[in-house]
């Protein structure tokens, strides 16, 4: 069947052939542990969570054929038959000359952030994810996104809202801090700014300005399958592409990319970084052996290598992504009906909540993103991720907020071939329940937050407790 003859939605294209079961405990069962937890939800027992939408890394389910290919890996220390495999893969999909091997993405930014950046540095993005941006900082670098103006209007239907500001880009490097640029990152899709695409004349675009002053342009493709189904979906031109197609001609246009294989690779573990360069690849390849392994498994097994050569190609099966489209969409529309505005247009490997304009009556210094992400917890066990003042915002040294961040959002990640339609609809109704009684929800304080990447152990109260 062509794709043009599909119109069945929410049909997940595969068997169920395994099974676990799903906690669920009562709601003074979920109090005891959210406050054991210190109400941050990334501390709580995955034995206490119904359903975990926290993040779509390493998260997903294998498929059949992942799991043979497992089954007759070479797990040699050196040059593996699962390492060729694995090779052959990348190489067909990306066309780099230099593939080296992670056990995940942020091991692949540290590697090549440590080549590519140093003190008074800058790296450009679209937008810097947090581990990213960490990565950058630990370098002495500075992080700047330059996000497109359309991304400030969450509830437009522009159709690349991931885009990068190109006038600001191209100001950037024919101004002042142009010789200070080292890199500019594109993120497929642009996981900080609402899981929006970018599209292919973006991109196209950003190359040109890096090529004429000498900047390095690097893809941050964790999820290069989903962004190349959008660009399908959106962009004039792709109509007959296919998403695979799609996302080689994307790689073709940087001159290196680092990839969590833990995204579009359906991998518990994994990870890539691609380059072109001869010298930057064995400055990467020195560095990669002294922390990660040698240069033929890089930290991973024989059975991971084999799982995600395998992986990539289910990716970017079309059949897959509409499935995945069409799942974000259909909880994306509950969720709106249910009273909850969302960042449009959808996604596909999750849904961002306003809870800024839901709780509107909570100030960015009661974190209104965490109070809803907390209660999704506290109502019906979901667990999710807020992007908020909380990830974002300035705090002084009361650990109060003096600069809030521009929008209050909840990420609800899709965790690949997990949840069914039946999960997705029990999510929407917790939601419905929550939109129902909005003021009753007062708010959290921060009692303890470490000084980088507070958001992963930071430690709240109640607002207004003891």
């Amino acid at each position: 069947m062509h794709m043009e003859e599909r119109r069945v939605p929410m049909m997940e294209p595969f068997r169920i052939r395994a099974v676990e079961p799903i906690p669920i405990l009562t709601r003074a069962e979920r109090r005891a542990a959210l406050e054991a937890a210190g109400y941050n939800v990334f501390n709580l027992r995955s034995a206490d969570v119904t359903i975990d939408l926290l993040s779509d890394s390493g998260t997903g389910a294998t498929s059949i054929q992942q799991e043979a290919a497992a089954m007759v890996a070479d797990e040699a220390y050196a040059g593996s038959r699962s390492w060729y495999r694995f090779v052959e893969e990348i190489e067909d999909l990306t066309g780099y000359p230099h593939i080296l091997p992670v056990h995940q993405g942020r091991a692949g930014e540290r590697i090549l952030d440590a080549a590519l950046l140093g003190p008074g540095k800058i790296s450009i993005s679209n937008t810097h994810f947090d581990t990213t941006a960490a990565n950058v900082m630990l370098t002495g670098a500075e992080a700047r996104n330059l996000p497109c103006p359309e991304a400030a209007d969450l509830d437009s239907d522009q159709p690349f809202k991931g885009n990068i500001d190109l006038d600001a880009l191209a100001r950037t490097l024919s101004g002042p801090d142009g010789s200070r640029v080292a890199l500019v990152l594109m993120t497929i899709t642009n996981n900080g700014g609402g899981g929006q695409p970018v599209s292919m004349a973006n991109m196209e675009a950003a190359k040109e300005l890096c090529a004429r002053h000498g900047i390095p342009f690097i893809l941050d493709a964790a999820r290069f399958g989903e962004n190349a189904w959008l660009v399908k979906q959106r962009e004039p031109g792709y109509e007959r592409f296919t998403p695979r197609e799609i996302a080689r001609r994307a790689f073709d246009l940087a001159d290196g990319t680092v990839v969590s294989l833990k995204k579009d690779g359906a991998g518990w573990g994994g990870g890539f970084i691609g380059l072109r360069d001869d010298a930057l690849a064995t400055q990467c390849e020195a560095n990669l052996i002294a922390t990660e392994g040698f240069s033929t498994y890089g930290g991973m097994t024989g059975h991971d290598l084999s799982r995600l050569a395998e992986g990539v190609r289910e990716m970017v099966d079309p059949f897959y992504l509409a499935y995945r489209a069409d799942a974000a969409d259909h909880l994306a529309t509950r969720v709106r009906e249910a009273g909850v505005d969302t960042v449009r247009p959808s996604g596909l490997h999750g849904i961002y909540l306003n809870a800024g304009r839901l709780l509107s009556h909570l100030p960015p210094q009661r974190f209104p993103g965490h109070t809803l992400a907390c209660q999704l917890y506290l109502d019906g066990g979901v667990r999710c991720s807020e992007l908020g003042s909380l990830y974002l915002g300035e705090l002084n040294d009361r650990n109060e907020v003096v600069t809030p961040a521009p929008y209050e959002l909840v990420r609800l990640a899709l965790p690949r071939r997990v949840y069914t339609q039946s999960h997705l609809e029990y999510v929407a109704d917790v939601l419905a329940g929550i939109a129902a009684k909005p003021e009753s929800l007062e708010g959290y304080r921060i009692t303890h937050a470490p000084p980088v990447l507070r958001h992963f152990k930071v430690r709240l109260a109640p607002y207004g407790a003891a």
